[in-house]
């Protein structure tokens, strides 16, 4: 038998590393094309059809951290929120639904746009320049997030902004009369997706005719990532030293309470199942749980936004950090799911499986004239921002 000799074996060596080496320069150009296309990027697809047919699209926002936020043309829905907890693992941590046709059902506003009037008008109406206006009653006797067919049921009109950073435009014409408000009401609304893991919301508004205006997202949070169970366990602290009693149809009295000594506390970091149950508590047995308005802390300095709370989730290690430039905030805790809603994943959403914090004016405020007013005028600009921040303590 034959051997080779020495030169050969070289020889085939370093055929074997030029391959090698081109091979793993390939793998690392391809690796690279791969990262920048999902860095730093808004794309767009098909969502499904409204009942007349018209195409809703949804659009991706993702940044340099691979976080990724999804948002519907219709109700301007964030649908998924992508972050990662403590081990790098990223997750879902909004509640929606898969397909759009959950959204065209009637649902508890899941990421939606809320207006004209986010939160609740007693008997649904309101005196405004002296003429009385009728609202649709869809609360019981009370008007909610602006009626039968609100901001989070319509179809907003998308534009991708020319930016840095991931920005999407929604736009929406609401005409005089819609839902019983008066004037032609143009807004803008405006999400982006900042390199600090922050989704900022820009709201804008103006009108032709003197009305009322109070916008919010409507956004149900559980930290643990796809759903894990209740958010009884997430810890939160809020800027609050005051919030706005209630009564049974959860229209506020008026009053501003301080939550020292009370359930409604949370000041200092605390789990939000640590009062939920006080059925001794009247506010608690009315709301059946937290579904009040608490009266921000604002800011020392002027030009900063408030600071509206702060939460994490122990396990996951998820926090989001809440800023706005509204005077309260609606903290609410899902406790009117039930388990029959059938959301992404096949997951059933029980009661309290999912938080908002709804950056907002009060609640009733055209009725409580020593509430902060929610009037607008022609020639003025409703303008407020919120910034939602995602980060992971290990």
């Amino acid at each position: 038998m034959l051997y080779p000799n020495s030169n050969y074996f070289y020889f085939i060596f370093c055929i074997l590393l030029i391959l090698v080496s081109i091979s793993s320069c390939q793998t690392q150009t391809a690796n690279n094309k791969v990262q920048k296309s999902e860095q730093n990027s808004i794309t767009k697809s098909e969502f499904g059809k409204m009942p007349d047919g018209t195409s809703v699209y949804l659009y991706t926002l993702r940044n340099t951290q691979n976080m990724e936020v999804r948002i519907s043309d219709y109700g301007g829905i964030i649908t998924h929120w992508i972050a990662p907890d403590n081990k790098g693992r990223y997750e879902d941590i909004v509640l929606g639904y898969d397909s759009l046709d959950g959204y065209l059902k009637a649902t508890p506003y899941f990421g939606a746009i809320v207006g004209r009037y986010g939160n609740r008008i007693s008997k649904g109406k309101f005196i405004l320049d002296g003429q009385t206006y009728h609202l649709a009653t869809n609360n019981g006797e009370n008007h909610l997030h602006g009626g039968l067919r609100g901001f989070d049921k319509v179809l907003w009109t998308a534009t991708t902004v020319d930016s840095e950073i991931p920005t999407l435009k929604l736009s929406y014409l609401s005409k005089d009369g819609e839902e019983g408000y008066p004037g032609n009401l143009q807004v803008e609304v405006i999400y982006s997706l900042q390199e600090d893991n922050s989704l900022k919301i820009d709201y804008q508004a103006t009108t032709d005719k003197t009305t009322i205006v109070n916008l919010t997202n409507h956004t149900y949070f559980n930290l643990s990532g796809d759903v894990k169970g209740d958010i009884l366990n997430h810890e939160i602290t809020l800027n609050a030293d005051y919030f706005l009693p209630v009564d049974s149809t959860l229209i506020p009295t008026g009053e501003l309470k301080s939550v020292k000594g009370s359930a409604f506390d949370f000041l200092q970091n605390k789990p939000i199942g640590k009062g939920i149950n006080d059925t001794e508590n009247e506010q608690i047995r009315y709301g059946k749980g937290y579904d009040h308005s608490w009266v921000l802390n604002p800011s020392k300095e002027k030009s900063a936004m408030n600071f509206v709370a702060t939460v994490l989730e122990p396990i996951s290690g998820r926090v989001l950090e809440v800023f706005t430039m509204e005077p309260a905030t609606q903290f609410y805790t899902g406790n009117f799911l039930d388990g029959t809603i059938i959301g992404k994943k096949g997951i059933a959403y029980k009661k309290r499986y999912g938080f908002c914090l709804e950056t907002q004016h009060y609640p009733d405020s055209p009725n409580q004239k020593n509430f902060p007013s929610t009037v607008l005028k022609p020639n003025e600009v409703y303008k407020t921002s919120t910034i939602y921040k995602l980060s992971v303590k290990q």
